[in-house]
């Protein structure tokens, strides 16, 4: 349910000469839809968070009687049942400080119910959460003892009964002393280590997470222009955050280039939150004026990790325009307990995956060579998954909310969350399908700007409250390909069925082939492969012997089916104790590799529990990697593609 103030309503309280600020006045308007004149409050500590311990405490306005508080269940962006309920502790509900006593309910374990005695307008709820020391978004790691990240969601408890969009909160947060803080929140005051936020609505706090650090910088992407663009940065060093004046420039050049792309913003602000930890996992998560993003600790100043990093923040900032301004309709949860349906995240995670990668190159985080060699160590990944031959892609978005969770032992005969990887090819496909039938007249951008850009609405209204929700418009799959028919008139619901619901034994590589270039595996190593098996300490010989390594553990993460290490019996969890002979170490096993090519064996003395086995792989192609060579006489439309809008 959208916030937008009504028009009326906002010119009748000018006339009137009404001095309400419009903190108050969305105050009112959301406590008017609740039915009360309270508004909720939310006092969050992070004081403890170098020990692992976020605090909160809720102040509710309540009436007699039975009353249901709610802990977030569907998790916006996260696509699945992931609010972290198991981690939360400490529940204590008290009224004029006596003790309510509460109780799960016994279907829905992400409610809890408590009798409200006669008397009592108004209780507070005192929680604590636990970040756990591993997890995926943001149920997983959200302390160092230098960083802190404040999803709200964590720690919040509200009322049954109502839409998110229609409770009124007043927030506030305490941070350690001295700890830099960052959101796109509206700051009401500061007082010492605590900052007071702006009224806004259950919804848009938890669209609005917090985060603080010990080392803490803020980029000021766009200064002296509205609306602002910000980086806000907590590091585990200092180092971490001195960035070079190049990198610097082409983190600069994201806004522009999406504003080149989609012709309006609808937000008031845009901060990017990026906490570098080797603690965290490597993740981010879209709002809609915001992102959550986490990387290694020193993947802004190590070129070796960049590549990785590169594409992190455009992918989240494309979100803020396709699954936030633009959502599917069946990802709404308006009270966070509605199962979401995750059937069209071929479009949500897809279509951002392949924009996040080309805006990341039109504003220089990725150099055109980069670019080409994420691309094809895309098509190397998706050629080791198998489970193609049994489970076609649009089961991938079906099955999101498990396959998220799923190990990555076994991903190449189950498939994982391949809607990303699979769907960028999937889009290059009908980028290049655009740019050729139209003689390069029409492209993708076409379809970008009017479905998700100035086409799809226009900007946020002028006229609205500041910290109102911005727009939201659903969508469906005949929406998509209705738009993309006034781009090219072409049967595009045929085109993504066949490529969503077809089985196939490989990826769909027409797309590059279209765009002039073609997939080669040479003894060349990869700079994608190089950079993420640094950042994730893992080693990809999946282009070789078919072979993923947890390097930290030289620890078998996957088995290609098919491949020498598979015929060779080797399996997920099995440690790599000795290489012909000798003590295992990464040099070992690529020396050996390298030297099967002259008929020399490769054997693996391996760990598999409490036995011990030797396994002899038959394998003589060497240290073998993906790129992509151009295709003579076919026009480089990748060139084309990734060429920067803002000059």
């Amino acid at each position: 349910m959208s916030l937008r103030v009504p028009r009326v309503a906002l010119k009748a309280a000018r006339r009137r000469g009404t001095r309400l600020g419009t903190g108050a006045l969305l105050l009112a308007l959301l406590a008017g839809r609740a039915g009360g004149g309270e508004p909720m409050t939310v006092q969050a500590d992070l004081r403890d968070a170098a020990r692992g311990l976020i605090g909160a405490t809720i102040g509710l306005p309540v009436v007699e009687g039975p009353l249901t508080l709610l802990y977030a269940k569907w998790i916006a962006g996260e696509h699945g049942p992931t609010g972290p309920v198991t981690n939360l502790s400490g529940i204590q509900i008290t009224a004029a400080g006596r003790p309510l006593a509460w109780r799960r309910d016994l279907e829905n374990m992400y409610a809890l119910h408590v009798d409200v005695p006669a008397g009592v307008s108004h209780i507070e709820v005192h929680t604590q959460y636990l970040p756990p020391a591993n997890g995926n978004f943001g149920a997983g790691p959200t302390t160092t003892p230098k960083i802190a990240v404040l999803n709200w969601n964590v720690v919040v408890l509200y009322p049954a009964g109502a839409a998110a969009a229609d409770l009124a909160v007043v927030p506030s947060v305490t941070v350690p002393e001295g700890w830099g803080v960052g959101s796109s929140l509206a700051v009401d005051s500061v007082d010492g280590a605590t900052t007071h936020y702006k009224p806004v609505s259950l919804e848009m706090l938890i669209d609005q997470p917090v985060i603080t650090g010990a080392y803490f910088k803020r980029f000021d992407l766009t200064p002296g222009l509205t609306p602002g663009h910000f980086i806000e940065a907590a590091a585990d060093s200092p180092e971490a955050l001195e960035v070079n004046k190049a990198r610097t420039q082409a983190l600069d050049r994201i806004p522009a280039e999406y504003a080149a792309l989609m012709g309006i913003r609808h937000y008031e602000t845009y901060h990017f939150l990026l906490s570098l930890s080797n603690r965290f996992d490597y993740s981010g998560v879209e709002h809609h004026q915001t992102s959550d993003d986490r990387a290694s600790e020193r993947s802004l100043v190590d070129d070796d990790l960049f590549p990785t990093f590169a594409n992190l923040l455009t992918h989240e900032y494309f979100h803020s325009w396709n699954g936030k301004f633009r959502r599917p309709a069946d990802l709404l949860s308006p009270d966070y307990q509605k199962p979401m349906q995750t059937d069209l995240l071929w479009v949500y995670e897809g279509l951002t995956q392949y924009y996040g990668n080309v805006l990341a190159t039109r504003a220089g985080l990725f150099s055109p060579e980069e670019y080409r060699e994420n691309l094809a160590a895309t098509t190397a990944r998706m050629a080791a998954v198998k489970g193609r031959t049994w489970r076609p892609l649009q089961d991938t978005a079906d099955a999101a909310q498990l396959l998220y969770l799923a190990p990555v032992s076994g991903q190449s005969r189950r498939r994982g969350v391949d809607f990303y990887d699979e769907g960028e090819l999937i889009w290059l496909e009908a980028d290049a399908l655009i740019r050729t039938r139209t003689h390069g007249e029409r492209s993708l951008d076409d379809f970008a700007r009017a479905f998700l850009g100035d086409g799809g609405g226009g900007p946020i209204n002028p006229e609205t409250v500041p910290g109102e929700r911005p727009r939201v418009v659903p969508y469906t799959a005949a929406d998509v390909t209705a738009t993309l028919g006034h781009i090219l008139p072409y049967d595009w619901t045929a085109f993504f069925a066949e490529r969503l619901t077809t089985l196939r034994d490989r990826p769909p590589l027409e797309g590059i082939a279209l765009a002039g270039s073609r997939v080669a595996y040479t003894e060349k190593t990869n700079i994608t492969v190089e950079s993420s098996d640094k950042a994730f300490h893992n080693l990809d010989l999946t282009s070789s012997l078919g072979l993923a390594l947890d390097d930290d553990k030289a620890e078998v993460a996957d088995v290609v089916p098919g491949s020498p290490a598979d015929l060779a019996g080797l399996a997920p969890g099995m440690d790599l104790l000795a290489v012909n002979g000798r003590k295992y170490s990464d040099e070992r096993l690529k020396r050996a590799i390298a030297e099967g090519k002259k008929g020399a064996p490769i054997e693996l003395l391996v760990d598999s529990g409490s036995f011990v086995s030797s396994h002899r792989l038959t394998y003589g192609g060497g240290l073998v990697y993906p790129h992509l060579e151009r295709t003579p006489g076919v026009t480089d439309l990748i060139a084309a593609i990734i060429a920067p809008r803002v000059k």
